[in-house]
């Protein structure tokens, strides 16, 4: 997670959970990721894929998932930022996932809790003609961090996503559409501000599969505003149990002024809660 416009659109998500946190991000489980694991298997991981991209399959209801990672960005030689983000997804029914994101952000001057998000995935159609697997995810950001230390806009953001899931023959896709609309200081953070993604994911041998991804954010107006940016991201993942995934990958810039960024992940089906 990078800081500034990108960091509030990306939302924000073991040697039990501490370890976890440390070494966790959003991954891409083996083969696709069927909705249907939350009925017939709910001890199943439901890994969202890296940066912004989600699938449109919830967590099993009455279950915790909790998806942690660590990204690295380098914007100069000497200028870089750490991102921490964790989220912690309930299910609430069969078609319905509580999300809550508490990220955490460094820089090279300053460190602390960024703004916290809570929002809740609803998957309206599976397996349906054009849009497969279709769910919108709409999303409410609090001014928890500090503008002055890079940790937060000081603005609440209110967010929509919309989430197209396929599986193309042993190959996820998702594709997600976002906006973005922010109330507060417009010399803060851009008044509003979209997000688009295209994953791929799929397997490669036993436990080992791949993911590849493209992301982009169209530019951006008023004082703080910055030119559109795209990155390619790409890298392995590991299934090693049905409850536990993880990956590691790159970030490559594609245009604009976006980092180069590598980051490791996890994600890990806690169990039945109630």
């Amino acid at each position: 997670m990078a800081v500034g416009g990108r960091a509030d659109l990306r939302w924000s998500i073991v040697a039990a959970c501490v370890c976890l946190a440390l070494i966790g991000r959003r991954v891409v489980a083996q083969a696709p990721t069927s909705p249907a694991a939350d009925s017939t298997n709910p001890r199943q991981v439901q890994p969202e894929r890296p940066t912004v991209a989600t699938h449109a399959g919830t967590v099993a209801p009455g279950y915790l998932e909790i998806e942690a990672g660590v990204e690295r960005d380098q914007f100069t030689h000497e200028t870089s930022a750490l991102a921490v983000p964790i989220v912690w997804k309930f299910g609430l029914a069969s078609h319905v996932q509580l999300s809550a994101s508490t990220p955490f952000a460094s820089n090279d001057a300053t460190s602390g809790i960024g703004d916290w998000a809570v929002g809740i995935k609803w998957r309206l159609l599976d397996d349906a003609p054009i849009v497969g697997d279709f769910a919108i995810l709409p999303q409410i950001k609090a001014p928890t961090g500090s503008l002055r230390e890079g940790t937060g806009t000081s603005t609440t953001d209110v967010s929509f996503l919309l989430i197209s899931s396929h599986d193309l023959h042993g190959v996820a896709m998702d594709l997600n559409a976002g906006l973005t609309l922010r109330s507060g200081d417009r010399d803060a953070a851009p008044s509003s501000a979209f997000v688009w993604t295209a994953s791929f994911g799929g397997p490669i041998e036993g436990n080992v599969g791949w993911v590849g991804e493209l992301f982009g954010y169209p530019g951006t107006g008023g004082p703080v505003g910055q030119k559109g940016t795209a990155a390619l991201l790409a890298g392995p993942t590991l299934q090693p149990a049905e409850w536990l995934a993880l990956d590691i990958g790159v970030i490559v810039p594609l245009t604009g002024p976006q980092p180069h960024a590598v980051y490791l992940g996890g994600v890990y089906n806690v169990g039945r809660l109630w």
